[in-house]
């Protein structure tokens, strides 16, 4: 029998989230039966709505059980299979979870798909064509839908979803400005993914001083924002906004502890005829292929160079994804799996 490490979520966080939340165990793979493959991963992805799930509260998703494998996506390549779909040494992606193996229905729609890595690195089906980038796509093209020279500013600027937002944005045409925490967060965003400007949030740590920054960097005013992080920066992009602006919102990790964000002027929303909307990537499955075209195009041409922080070994994940929250990855955070 195959030994399986995995990860557990042993216990609901009291607040912030730590390392004694989860716990590593041990297990077996089981045999498997007709129609199931086996599937050795290589990476798992690490990302901000998984702390969401972990509280047992109202949200769009279920929690996430106690007791039960932490969810995760993940890359990685078949071992074993008993689905004719399905070979040996065929790379997928999937929703492994926080675990070394893990055994999919090869025929259930959506599980498990098979990708190419001739041109894209297997790591970046977690980040820039896949799930991060998709999430991206449908909040630029779908929401915000910006016309071309139009301002456009992504918060969490230079993570995998703000770092494909950019591309996907200059490829439209629009002037496009990020929030990053730390200087070389913003030198990499405007030397390497092509953002015009970039903020520091570290430097502008209240809605005054972000409200001003914001001002220079966008002097026609804000069109479209895509919002992962909420509290203090939504208040003042919400200040410079435009009429008729548009407002994606993917996550507020600032508020992921518990805590209530509260707008400090929610009148601008009306004032501004602003469109603001909230959205699930995996509700919209139908865009996918078309967003992934895209997102692997960009890739293989080299106009979206997505940064990478990986932890080395599964026990590694609990502490990976604390400094996830925290802001302390550059780029996509990902552990790899196999030695």
């Amino acid at each position: 029998m195959t030994r399986n490490q995995q990860i557990l979520l042993d216990n609901r966080p009291q607040g912030e989230a730590t390392e004694s939340n989860f716990r590593l165990v041990t297990a077996e793979v089981p045999a498997l039966q007709d129609g199931q493959v086996l599937v050795r991963h290589h990476y798992l992805s690490l990302d901000p709505y998984m702390r969401g799930r972990m509280n047992d509260s109202k949200s769009y998703a279920d929690a996430q059980p106690l007791g039960e494998v932490m969810i995760g996506g993940t890359v990685g390549e078949v071992v074993e299979s008993r689905n004719p779909k399905f070979a040996r040494g065929d790379q997928v992606v999937g929703m492994g979870g926080w675990q070394e193996y893990s055994v999919v229905d090869g025929d259930a729609p959506g599980m498990l798909r098979k990708v190419d890595t001739t041109h894209v690195p297997l790591s970046h089906y977690l980040g820039a064509v896949g799930m991060p980038g998709v999430t991206a796509w449908y909040g630029l093209v779908k929401i915000i839908a910006p016309k071309a020279g139009e301002t456009v500013v992504v918060s969490a600027a230079t993570g995998a979803v703000g770092s494909a937002f950019a591309a996907l944005a200059k490829a439209r045409g629009c002037r496009v400005v990020g929030i990053a925490g730390g200087p070389d967060k913003c030198r990499y965003a405007t030397e390497e993914l092509g953002f015009d400007v970039c903020i520091d949030y570290r430097e502008h740590g209240d809605i005054k001083a972000m409200s001003r920054a914001l001002k220079e960097a966008c002097p026609d005013g804000i069109d479209g924002y895509f919002e992962n992080v909420g509290g203090y920066i939504l208040d003042a992009v919400l200040l410079r906004a435009n009429a008729f602006a548009r407002v994606a919102v993917c996550g507020m990790i600032a508020g992921y502890d518990g805590q209530p964000l509260p707008l400090q002027n929610p009148a601008l929303i009306l004032i501004n005829r602003m469109k603001i909307e909230g959205f699930i990537v995996s509700e919209h499955m139908e865009v996918w292929p078309e967003a992934l075209k895209e997102l692997g195009t960009l890739v293989g041409s080299g106009k979206l160079r997505p940064r990478e922080t990986v932890a080395q070994g599964l026990a590694a994940a609990p502490g990976a994804f604390l400094g996830l929250l925290k802001g302390r990855n550059f780029g996509k955070q990902l552990v790899k799996i196999t030695p």
